[in-house]
């Protein structure tokens, strides 16, 4: 598809809150620098007018470094606080700086930092952060990382929810409340207007991922115009603030 067809196809879609934005990069891969400069651009040509940002870099190696830098983005950045799983201890003490901080939200990198959901350390985490009201954002497979926050009436979105996957989420999500899913590969052609619409958030990845594919699936469904605008950043300021 051409980038004219692209844009004809999405039409007036705005974006006011993309859930998966990421500014950094990745040491050990190509890809794009990911400087806020950049990656807000990316945003603004798309229509999206403001990200929930987390940190590569604290997601990575430097988690404290990594969420100041984030903290001292100016809007449209809604800051999002990073830790490392692979301890437990120091994540928790990190959670509770950011809640003081007046960080929303919390975002988890289980399959970067190599933690699997059945980990202990998974649980620990989110139960401080549940008891801190934090919003979750997490990526990893649903089907297993539903399970540390079953239970603890909990805010999550899942970030990486496969269509293969929706069922799985359908199932766990009709008994946790709490329990939402980025739109980011949902994109079979029943797949978002199977999930109901004050669960779904748009999420895109910049700028490891093109926004333009879950944009044109949202503009693409068969949702109602306040349906759309509710996926489209309405449930994200919702739940972030």
């Amino acid at each position: 598809m051409t980038a004219f067809d692209a844009s004809r196809l999405i039409g007036d879609l705005e974006v006011s809150l993309d859930v998966d934005v990421l500014v950094g990069a990745h040491p050990d891969r190509d890809g794009p620098p990911g400087t806020p400069e950049a990656v807000l651009g990316t945003l603004a040509a798309h229509r999206i007018r403001a990200g929930a940002v987390a940190s590569l870099r604290a997601a990575l190696f430097d988690v404290r470094g990594g969420n100041d830098e984030v903290l001292a983005l100016e809007p449209p950045v809604v800051p999002v606080g990073t830790v490392d799983l692979r301890d437990p201890i120091g994540a928790v003490r990190e959670l509770d700086r950011l809640a003081g901080l007046g960080v929303r939200a919390v975002r988890l990198f289980p399959d970067e930092q190599g933690v699997e959901a059945g980990f202990p350390s998974v649980r620990h985490v989110a139960r401080k952060a549940a008891a801190l009201g934090l919003v979750v954002l997490t990526g990893g497979d649903v089907r297993r990382f539903w399970q540390p926050f079953s239970g603890l009436d909990a805010t999550v979105v899942f970030l990486d929810t496969h269509f293969y996957h929706l069922g799985d989420f359908l199932v766990v999500a009709a008994d946790e409340p709490g329990f939402h899913t980025s739109t980011r590969l949902l994109n079979s052609p029943d797949a978002l207007e199977t999930v109901p619409a004050d669960r779904l958030l748009y999420g895109s990845r910049t700028p490891h991922y093109e926004p333009v594919v879950p944009l044109l699936r949202l503009a693409t469904s068969g949702l109602k115009p306040e349906e759309i605008a509710a996926v489209a950043g309405g449930n994200a300021r919702r739940l972030l603030g």
